[in-house]
């Protein structure tokens, strides 16, 4: 695309109708929209896509997850980071962002999402049209693989329906939906959205961080958001201004969205006094209400090669969600059960795993997000998401759970049970932790569990609520010519899956 330049590229002082920060899920069709009329500037920390191939496939989603980041903290498109939880998690670093480290499923928002927690006014005309567009270019809709079809069988045998069929739409039950992922595995993201714009009014600019938003505070209305100061890899500063009556917008993510607004001066004052920021706007709630959804998974080993696959199909329940996906990894069967298995195997094996994870509907428990440079953009604030602090969360964990039990003991799941070499009894083999064996009556036991096996499900939202930081515009309330429109503004991640709202928003 000859709109995209290295920021080293770009002149030192430039002016456009709008500056878009962040060239991620919701930013690329944010941009693409306002290019039909106005000259736009996207500022993208992160690289194009074809530098980094595990983006463009599905087969390297895995190696995605595991890329370890390098010195410069640039070169890696899943910036890995832990919470304050211990938890290990990742953010997007790369021209489309998360929709391009993602496993690809593409699903709407439930009817309460638009009605009860976002605080926008929504005309849903519009939210039809806007999820149309996306769907029809990047959206893609394919067979079955072995597992996700046997998964999807055992989850209607156990309870979850009715059976839905193939729908993009949000319904109790079980379905098919979406993927930006097509028959050839290739990966089709947020990216691709900057082609359905006008070219000639775009600018992308990628390995540029902006480091502030500049503020004029001359009038005595209140402080004009004018434009953004970044900085390429060279080192060099530049500027970039709005003009006419354009706009700054913050699409950055969860966690860039408040941290920039943070080190530009907007957030608790006794967090910025306290660090030595200039108090632009007196804000107590930017970076507050950080939520991350659970993620709990019971992972087979299969006794047969399977074919890799990622989310095509979900459980949807009132309290949570239910998915699945299966990929292989290499493992050294010396240890138990593994050992009883293959009891005269020393190499490693390929082993074919099978993953079923629930996500609870919410969550209620949140968090923060605070500083940890005030002087480096490229480190990650720190936050907190408090899983299952809040008693409901943890409920609809130890109900989740129990639904995977169910599913294990279904028709439909039989065929992956291993046969042990020794004694000829059929079970699972579990690569990790299996449930309790007294999970459907202990809940004290069913609660630790939760506890203990949490990890992410990179849902990660919050900490520039509508309503607290934005309005129902997603204008930042107190300050002129600033939006953030991104996951940092959601009081819930919407649906099972968040990407087709946030690029539906976009739009």
């Amino acid at each position: 695309m000859k709109s995209v330049v290295n920021a080293t590229n770009l002149p030192l002082i430039e002016e456009y109708d709008y500056i878009v920060i962040g060239g991620g899920t919701t930013g690329c069709p944010i941009a693409a929209t306002l290019s039909e009329n106005y000259s736009v500037l996207v500022l993208e920390r992160g690289n194009v896509p074809k530098a980094h191939p595990n983006t463009l496939v599905s087969s390297g989603f895995v190696n995605l997850l595991s890329e370890e980041d390098t010195d410069d903290n640039t070169n890696t498109p899943a910036q890995r980071f832990t919470s304050k939880d211990g938890v290990d998690n990742v953010r997007g670093r790369v021209l489309g962002g998360s929709s391009m480290i993602n496993a690809g499923f593409f699903s709407e928002a439930e009817h309460d999402f638009f009605v009860k927690y976002s605080g926008v006014k929504w005309d849903m005309n519009e939210v039809e049209k806007a999820y149309k567009w996306v769907e029809d270019s990047i959206v893609s809709y394919s067979n079955l693989s072995t597992w996700q079809f046997a998964v999807k069988e055992a989850l209607l045998e156990a309870g979850v329906g009715p059976d839905n069929g193939v729908t993009t739409k949000h319904k109790v039950g079980t379905k098919i939906s979406g993927s930006i992922f097509d028959d050839e595995g290739r990966r089709h993201g947020a990216v691709e959205l900057l082609n359905n714009g006008n070219l000639k009014n775009l600018q992308i600019a990628i390995l540029a961080y902006v480091t502030k938003i500049i503020f004029s505070t001359n009038s005595s209305s209140h402080p004009n958001a004018i434009g953004v100061i970044y900085t390429d890899t060279k080192g060099k500063s530049h500027k970039a201004l709005i003009r006419n009556k354009g706009e700054v917008i913050l699409s950055a993510g969860p966690l860039g969205s408040p941290q920039l607004l943070l080190l530009s001066g907007i957030g608790p004052k006794s967090n910025l006094t306290s660090q030595h920021i200039p108090i632009i706007l007196s804000q107590p709630n930017v970076g507050q209400f950080m939520a991350d959804n659970p993620r709990n998974n019971l992972n087979l080993v299969i006794p047969f090669p399977l074919q890799a696959s990622y989310i095509q199909i979900v459980g949807i329940t009132k309290d949570y969600y239910i998915e699945t996906m299966s990929y292989s990894l290499q493992f050294f069967p010396t240890t138990l059960p593994f050992s009883n298995i293959y009891p005269n195997t020393s190499n490693p094996l390929e082993l074919s795993l099978g993953s079923i994870a629930e996500k609870i509907v919410g969550p209620l428990s949140t968090g923060s997000l605070w500083l940890a440079s005030t002087t480096d953009v490229k480190v990650t604030p720190h936050v907190q998401f408090n899983y299952f602090s809040n008693p409901i969360d943890l409920t609809r964990c130890v109900s989740a759970m129990r639904k995977l039990g169910d599913l294990l003991k279904t028709k439909s799941l039989d065929r992956f049970k291993y046969t042990n070499n020794l004694n000829g009894t059929r079970d699972f083999t579990f690569f990790g932790p299996p449930l309790p064996d007294n999970y459907q009556t202990d809940n004290s036991s069913m609660e630790e569990y939760c506890r203990s096996s949490v990890t992410s499900f990179w849902h990660y939202h919050g900490g520039c609520l509508v309503g607290k930081v934005v309005d129902g515009d997603f204008k930042v309330i107190g300050i002129d010519s600033l939006r953030v429109v991104d996951g940092s503004t959601f009081t819930i991640s919407p649906g099972t899956n968040p990407q087709a709202t946030l690029m539906m928003i976009g739009r």
